[in-house]
């Protein structure tokens, strides 16, 4: 590729398993500190303050200091989404973890992907507004028409100052390989889940968990967790 962007650079970022494990740590969306990141890695702190130099360079990362500690978070939503694709592209390909753990069952069910709900409980939910009318799929794109705009409303989500980031969009998931909904509506929706109180993020994990009721007012609003 002699002209465009230079994707040799992000991938040699990426290519590096520590750096690897960085990133995938702060796909919930958090912020986290150096330390934080060198023990998700496995690296001692001065080869994770290298490493996490060369990804806040390279357009990766953002760095916050608060008090006497550096915070590090991902650099925008488009960064969290190409995570999320390389991870289906490892599965399909067979390239897995060899300690999945217990938790996995969980983080398929609902999890965060950057700030919005993916898993099985991310796809029921676009599945649910395009089926009613409320997001079509223009020419692969998704568009909120008015009937959507006024459910956001109903559902106590604001749309106002956007700024550039798209109102809805299309985030393939890895783990049901359909999409699920990202975007201004969707860090929305799921900010107002937590809000309603129907469920709530496990303490350092990205994992979603709903409560009874909450799985019950949830699929009242959406459908069926799965399908």
């Amino acid at each position: 590729m002699k002209l465009g962007p230079d994707i040799t650079r992000v991938a040699a970022l990426l290519g590096d398993p520590a750096r690897a494990n960085m990133l995938c740590a702060l796909m919930g969306g958090q912020a986290l500190t150096a330390g934080e990141l060198a023990r998700e890695a496995g690296v001692t702190p001065q080869t994770a303050s290298s490493h996490l130099a060369k990804l806040e360079a390279g357009g990766l990362l953002t760095r916050r200091r608060q008090g006497r500690h550096n915070y590090f978070a991902l650099a925008g939503a488009d960064v969290a989404e190409a995570l999320e694709q390389l991870t289906l592209v490892a599965e399909r390909a067979g390239h897995m973890r060899t300690r999945p753990g217990p938790k996995d069952p969980a983080m398929r069910r609902a999890r965060v992907c950057y700030d919005h709900l993916a898993g099985d409980a991310g796809v029921a939910m676009l599945d649910a507004l395009v089926a009613r009318g409320q997001i079509v799929d223009a020419a692969g794109s998704l568009v909120l028409t008015d009937a959507g705009r006024t459910f956001a409303r109903d559902f106590g989500v604001a749309l106002e100052g956007a700024g550039r980031r798209p109102l809805c969009k299309a985030c393939l998931d890895w783990s049901v390989r359909r999409s699920h909904l990202s975007g201004v509506l969707g860090a929305g929706l799921l900010a107002r889940i937590y809000d309603l109180g129907w469920a709530r993020r496990l303490e350092g994990q990205r994992v979603v968990q709903f409560s009874a009721p909450g799985q019950r007012a949830f699929e009242q609003a959406f459908g069926p967790m799965g399908r």
